[in-house]
C-alpha cells in the first residue's frame, strides 16, 4: 500500500513539473516571438547602412580574442643558403653584339639570436661571394664579395620599443681583388692586386639607442661609435703613395683610427605573397675629419620564393665612403637559382 500511494505521489509530482516546464516554454516562445516583431519593427525603419554598422560592432565585441603565444625564450637560430645563376650566349653571326658568359653567386645568411625576458642579443653572418666568366676573357671577374659579421645587445626599457644597445660591425672580403687594364704593347689584358682578406677590414663597435619594433623594423642610433680600418701595408709603402689614398690610411701603416657617429636600419616586408623586399642602411660620420662627408651603404634585396628549393633575388647596393673613392659605387646582380634553409 505504501509503495502504492509513493508511486500515485511520483506521477502526480513529475506531471506537475512537465506542466510548469510546458508553461514556461509557451512563456519563452512568446517572449521569442514579441522580441523578433520588435526587431523586424526596428530594421524595417532603420538605415540599412547603420543596420551593417551594429552588427559589425556586436560582431567584434563577441568575438572571441586571439590568444596571444608567449615570445620563444632562449636561442634561436636560422640558416638560408642560396645558389644563384644566370647565363648568356651568342653565335658567331650575333649581329646586336654581345659577349657569351656564365656566372654564379653563393650567399649564406645564418642568424643566432638570444632572448630572454627584456634582453635581446642579436647576430647575423653575411657571406656572399661571385665569379663571371666571359668568353675569351683570360681571367674571371667578381661580381660580389663580402663577409659581414653583425652583433647587437639590447636592454629593453621598461615596456616601450625603445633599448639600451651594443653594437659590433665587422666588414671584409674573401678573395682578392684586381684592377684590369690593357698592355699597350701586346693589348693582352693584365690585373693589378687592390685588394684581399682583411684588406681593407673594418671593425665598429658603440653603444647607442635601439628602436625594435620587431626583427623586420628597426632602427639603432649610436652617437659614440669607434671604428678601425685595417689594411695590408704593401698598398701604403710604394714611392708614389699619397696620404690617405687607400681607404684613408696614411703612407707606411696599415690601420685608421676614426671615431664618429653610426646609425643602421633595417627594414622588411613583403609586397606579394611570395615577393619581400629588405633594406639596410648604414651611415657613419667621423667627427675627427669631415664630419659633414657621411659614408653611405644602402642594400636593396628583392627576394622571389618560387617554392621551397627554387628562389629568385634582385640585390642593389651603393656605397659612398670618400676615403675609397670620390663618388657613389653601384653594384646590381639579379638570378635565379637554389635555396636551402637550415
Amino acid at each position: 500500500m505504501k509503495r502504492f500511494l509513493f508511486a500515485v505521489f511520483l506521477l502526480f509530482f513529475i506531471t506537475k513539473i512537465a506542466g510548469q516546464e510546458e508553461k514556461e516554454t509557451k512563456h519563452l516562445d512568446s517572449i521569442q516571438v514579441n522580441l523578433k516583431r520588435s526587431l523586424d519593427s526596428v530594421l524595417k525603419h532603420t538605415p540599412n547602412d547603420l543596420n551593417i554598422i551594429v552588427l559589425k560592432k556586436k560582431l567584434k565585441e563577441i568575438t572571441p580574442k586571439k590568444i596571444e603565444e608567449p615570445e620563444q625564450q632562449g636561442w634561436k637560430n636560422k640558416a638560408v643558403f642560396s645558389l644563384l645563376f644566370n647565363q648568356s650566349a651568342f653565335n658567331f653571326d650575333w649581329q646586336g653584339g654581345g659577349t657569351s658568359n656564365v656566372a654564379g653567386n653563393a650567399i649564406l645568411n645564418y642568424e643566432l639570436n638570444y632572448k630572454r625576458n627584456s634582453l635581446t642579443w642579436d647576430n647575423k653572418v653575411l657571406a656572399d661571394y661571385g665569379l663571371s666568366f666571359l668568353k675569351d676573357e683570360d681571367f674571371a671577374r667578381k661580381t660580389n664579395d663580402r663577409i659581414e659579421l653583425n652583433s647587437r645587445l639590447g636592454q629593453r626599457i621598461g615596456k616601450s620599443f625603445w633599448n639600451y644597445s651594443l653594437f659590433v660591425n665587422f666588414r671584409s672580403q674573401f678573395a682578392k681583388g684586381y684592377r684590369f687594364t690593357k698592355d699597350p704593347d701586346t693589348d693582352q689584358t693584365i690585373r693589378i692586386e687592390e685588394t684581399h682578406f682583411f684588406s681593407p677590414a673594418f671593425l665598429q663597435i658603440g653603444p647607442g639607442i635601439l628602436w625594435k619594433k620587431s626583427d623586420n623594423l628597426n632602427i639603432n642610433i649610436a652617437p659614440v661609435t669607434s671604428r678601425m680600418i685595417f689594411v695590408d701595408d704593401q698598398f701604403t709603402t710604394t714611392e708614389n703613395y699619397i696620404d690617405g689614398d687607400y681607404f684613408g690610411v696614411d703612407a707606411g701603416e696599415d690601420s685608421r683610427f676614426e671615431f664618429g657617429g653610426s646609425l643602421a636600419a633595417y627594414v622588411k616586408f613583403t609586397v606579394l605573397k611570395n615577393v619581400t623586399f629588405e633594406n639596410i642602411l648604414n651611415l657613419y660620420s667621423n667627427y675627427i675629419e669631415d664630419p659633414s662627408n657621411i659614408d653611405i651603404d644602402y642594400t636593396l634585396n628583392i627576394n622571389l620564393i618560387v617554392n621551397k628549393y627554387i628562389t629568385g633575388n634582385f640585390a642593389f647596393q651603393a656605397i659612398y665612403d670618400d676615403n675609397a673613392i670620390g663618388g657613389f659605387q653601384i653594384r646590381e646582380v639579379i638570378g635565379l637559382g637554389l635555396k636551402y634553409e637550415f
